[in-house]
C-alpha cells in the first residue's frame, strides 16, 4: 500500500462473502498504520448482528490513535435517520468537528439527541437484542428450507449479518437470477460484486433476508427454493 494515506476496512464482517478479517491481516493492517503514519477507517459493518460467534474485537482497540471507528444506525433502526458515529483519535477531533459543521446539514440536532438518549437509557441495546433474535430466526428458516428443498446448495457467510452466500453449480448463476426475477425476486449474483478486470470466479447468489416483511417472508423463501438448481 505504498503511497496510501488511509484504508477503509470492514474487519468484523466482509461484504459480500460474510467472513471476518483474518487475525494475521488485522495485525498487518495495524502494523502498516503505525509504520507509515497511515489511518485505518474501521467500518463496523453488521457488528450488532452476530449469531454464532463471539464479537470480533475492534481494530480501534489495538491502536486508538491510528484507527477511526465508524458505526451507523441504518440497519438497527432505519437508513432514513441518516445517523452514525465516529470514535476518533484525539488529534483529529477538532478538524472533523469543524468539517462536519461546515459541510453537514443533514443530521438534525433533535434526531441526534433522541438517539443519544435511546442509547443512554439502555433501550437501544434491548432493541438490538430483539432484532438479533428476529433475524437469527429468519437465518435459521433460510438454512432449514435450503437443507430440505435444495440440499445440494452450500450456504456460507451466515454467522453474522443480514445476508447469506449460496454456492451454485458452475454456469448457473445468470439463469437463476433471471428465473428469480420472473418469480418477483430481485437477487444478486456474486459476479455483481466482482471487479470488471478480475478473473471469473465461482457461481453464487448473495441473499438478503432482512428486508422482506413478515407477511412476505414465507412466500419469498418458497420462491427462492423453487428457482434453485
Amino acid at each position: 500500500m505504498r503511497g496510501t494515506g488511509a484504508v477503509l476496512l470492514t474487519p468484523a464482517h466482509q461484504f459480500p462473502t460474510g467472513v471476518p478479517l483474518h487475525p494475521d491481516r488485522r495485525a498487518a493492517a495495524v502494523d502498516w498504520a503505525r509504520s507509515t503514519g497511515g489511518l485505518i477507517l474501521e467500518d463496523d459493518y453488521d457488528g450488532e448482528f452476530r449469531y454464532d460467534r463471539q464479537p470480533v474485537g475492534a481494530l480501534q482497540g489495538l491502536d486508538p490513535e491510528r484507527v477511526v471507528y465508524l458505526g451507523t444506525a441504518s440497519k438497527s433502526l432505519a437508513p432514513g435517520l441518516r445517523l452514525g458515529w465516529m470514535v476518533l483519535p484525539r488529534g483529529l477531533v477538532g478538524e472533523v468537528v469543524a468539517a462536519k459543521g461546515a459541510s453537514d446539514w443533514m443530521s438534525g440536532a433533535f434526531d441526534q439527541l433522541t438517539l443519544a438518549e435511546f442509547i443512554a437509557s439502555g433501550a437501544y441495546d434491548r432493541h438490538v437484542r430483539s432484532m438479533r433474535l428476529r433475524y437469527r430466526r429468519r437465518r435459521d428458516q433460510l438454512v432449514a428450507a435450503l437443507a430440505e428443498r435444495a440440499p445440494g446448495i452450500e450456504v456460507s457467510g451466515i454467522a453474522a449479518g443480514l445476508h447469506a452466500v449460496l454456492e451454485l453449480p458452475a454456469g448457473t448463476e445468470r439463469s437463476v437470477v433471471q428465473a428469480a426475477a420472473f418469480q418477483g425476486l430481485r437477487l444478486d449474483g456474486l459476479a455483481t460484486y466482482r471487479h470488471p478486470d478480475a478473473p471469473a470466479g465461482r457461481d453464487a447468489l448473495v441473499i438478503g433476508y432482512g428486508s422482506p416483511s413478515e407477511s412476505a417472508w414465507a412466500g419469498a423463501l418458497d420462491a427462492l427454493c423453487r428457482v434453485l438448481p
